[in-house]
């Protein structure tokens, strides 16, 4: 019930607000959240008709059709399987009352208006996605290295058991478990999950 009242208690229009660390659980987001596995909220723009949610582990948004509609869309994009690129901030002329944050996740593009008294609130959620965006593209990049790397030291070895004669099955069966432990470590290193680091180093609420 209290949520239903929350965009009323909180003062929002159409123009999006940043909601407050103390506010997040008026917001229906929350419900989406999976704080049984230590997801946790760290920044949240919410206007009358959706919610932006942003977690240590993905961007939640509930999408509404309009202001008056209880009708919603709930959308979860994690952002270890879809990618941050293209982020940037428009910020506020002489008579406009909002600013835009702009992202593209996965295919997805995002514009979303703020009103521009969270200009500093948005600067920080602005860094935060930028360094999520890189570090997204340095641990792709690492991987697909590190599987370059396996496929030629696989063939190299392959060529050298060869030549020794040994015993096929064998040598399949070392190097086989070798290049898949070492595989799944470089994925464990490069394949993100929480990104919890980055919104406390860059999220100062």
């Amino acid at each position: 019930m209290f949520k239903k009242v929350a965009s009323d208690v909180l003062g929002l229009s159409d123009v999006g607000s940043v909601i407050q660390p103390a506010d997040y659980d008026k917001v229906d987001a929350d419900d989406y959240v999976l704080h049984e596995d230590n997801e946790k909220i760290y920044f949240l723009i919410k206007s009358k008709s959706d919610e932006y949610c942003f977690t240590n582990k993905a961007l939640i948004h509930l999408d509404g059709t309009s202001a008056v509609s209880k009708k919603r869309t709930l959308k979860r994009y994690s952002y270890r399987e879809y990618s941050i690129s293209n982020v940037m901030l428009e910020t506020a002329g002489t008579v406009d009352l909002d600013v835009e944050i702009k992202f593209v996740i996965g295919s997805q593009a995002f514009s979303i208006d703020v009103h521009k008294k969270h200009i500093e609130e948005l600067k920080d959620l602005y860094k935060a996605l930028i360094r999520i965006s890189e570090i997204c593209r340095e641990n792709e990049v690492s991987m697909e290295y590190a599987e370059k790397s396996l496929t030629l030291a696989s063939s190299t070895l392959g060529r050298s058991v060869s030549n020794q004669d040994a015993s096929v099955v064998d040598n399949f069966r070392v190097l086989n478990e070798t290049a898949f432990n070492w595989l799944m470590n470089s994925r464990k290193k490069y394949n993100v999950k929480d990104f919890g680091y980055v919104f406390e180093k860059y999220i100062n609420n």
